[in-house]
C-alpha cells in the first residue's frame, strides 16, 4: 500500500505537470467579459508539486547553507555518544590498572547526565567490570588480603557517610589528599619506595578503614588500597584480579544502597545497558594490556595515578571550602 501511494503521489505530480500525456494540451476558451465577472475569472494561485523544482531563490538558499546543518544531530544522539566515549575510556583504566574509572567517569558524564543518574550507572559498571575481571583471574586473588580489608571497610563506610553531613568534610577531605600526594611524590622520587614484604594486619586494618571512609563519604574507595597493593608489591596481574576481589561486593552495596534511596530508575537502567556494548569490549582490551606492564613500570604508573588522584581530591576540597 505504501509503495501504491508513492506511485499515485508520483503520477499525479506528473499529471499536473502535463508530462505524462501525449497529445494536444487541453486550452481553456478565450475569456469573455460579459459571460463571466472577472472576480470569477480570475486564475487561481499556482500550486506547486513536490516533483516540480524549487524556486531559484529557495534554491540558493540550501546551496548556501552548510552541510553539517542541513542535518543536525538529535542531542539524544550526542548525550549518548559521549556516554559511550566516557564509559570505555574508564573502562579501560579500570580493567588496566585494577582502579580510578569512578574518579574519571562520575565528572566526564556530569556534562550531560545528572549526577544521581551518573552515579548509579558507575557503580552498576563497576559491579560488571569487577565481576568479569573476577571470573577471568580468580586464581590471582589475594584472597586473605581481600578479607582483611573488606571487615573494617564496612565500619568506615557509616562513618563516611555522617561525614557527608559535618562541617569539616572539606578538612578531612584535604588532609586525606595531601597523605595521598605525599606517599605518591615520595614514591616516584624516593630512591626506596615504601615496602611490604608479607602481609601487615595494622596496614590491612588501617586501609581498609580508610578506604570505607572515602568510599561512604566521596565514593572513592580506591586509594587506599592501591598504596597497600603498591606497598606488597603485587604483580600487574594480582593487583588487578586481587582489587576487583574488593570492589564487587563493596559496589554490591552500594548499589543497594542506591536502591533502597530510590536512585536505581529506568534511565540508570538504560544507560548501563547501552554502556554494555563499549564496556565488554574494553574490559577484554585491558587485560590484554594488564598483561603487558612489568613490576616497576606498572608501580610508576600506579603512583602517578595515585598523584593524580590526590590532586584532585585537593582541588575539590579547596573549591568547595
Amino acid at each position: 500500500m505504501f509503495v501504491l501511494g508513492v506511485i499515485l503521489s508520483e503520477l499525479s505530480c506528473s499529471l499536473i505537470a502535463g508530462d505524462a500525456i501525449e497529445g494536444p494540451r487541453y486550452r481553456p476558451p478565450p475569456y469573455d467579459a460579459r459571460t463571466f465577472p472577472p472576480q470569477l475569472c480570475a486564475p487561481p494561485p499556482t500550486q506547486r508539486c513536490a516533483a516540480d523544482p524549487a524556486p531559484e531563490k529557495a534554491t540558493l538558499k540550501l546551496a548556501d547553507t552548510p552541510r553539517h546543518l542541513i542535518g543536525m544531530i538529535d542531542p539524544t544522539t550526542l548525550t549518548t555518544l559521549h556516554v559511550l566515549l566516557v564509559v570505555f575510556f574508564a573502562t579501560l583504566i579500570r580493567s588496566t590498572f585494577g582502579f580510578g574509572e569512578g574518579l574519571i567517569a562520575v565528572p566526564l558524564l556530569a556534562f550531560t547526565l545528572p549526577v544521581e543518574i551518573a552515579a548509579p550507572v558507575v557503580v552498576l559498571l563497576s559491579i560488571t567490570i569487577a565481576a568479569v575481571v573476577v571470573l577471568q583471574d580468580w586464581r590471582k586473588i589475594h584472597l586473605r588480603s581481600t578479607g582483611w580489608l573488606l571487615a573494617p571497610t564496612l565500619l568506615g563506610i557509616p562513618l563516611g557517610i555522617a561525614l557527608l553531613t559535618s562541617v569539616h568534610q572539606n578538612l578531612v577531605k584535604a588532609l586525606l589528599a595531601l597523605l595521598i600526594v605525599a606517599f605518591s611524590a615520595y614514591s616516584l622520587l624516593g630512591r626506596k619506595p615504601p615496602q611490604l614484604h608479607s602481609d601487615s594486619r595494622p596496614w590491612l586494618l588501617g586501609c581498609g578503614f580508610l578506604a570505607g571512609l572515602l568510599g561512604g563519604a566521596y565514593g572513592m574507595n580506591g586509594p587506599p588500597l592501591v598504596i597497600y597493593g603498591a606497598m606488597r608489591r603485587w604483580s600487574p596481574q594480582h593487583f588487578r584480579a586481587t582489587l576487583q576481589g574488593y570492589f564487587l561486593p563493596a559496589s554490591l552495596l552500594a548499589m543497594a544502597g542506591y536502591r533502597s534511596a530510590g536512585l536505581w530508575r529506568p534511565v540508570v537502567t538504560h544507560y548501563y545497558l547501552l554502556s554494555l556494548f563499549v564496556a565488554l569490549p574494553a574490559i577484554f582490551l585491558g587485560r590484554a594490556l594488564n598483561h603487558r606492564l612489568r613490576g616497576d613500570a606498572f608501580l610508576k604508573y600506579v603512583h602517578a595515578g595515585l598523584l593524580c588522584v590526590g590532586l584532585l581530591l585537593l582541588l575539590q576540597s579547596i573549591r568547595h571550602a
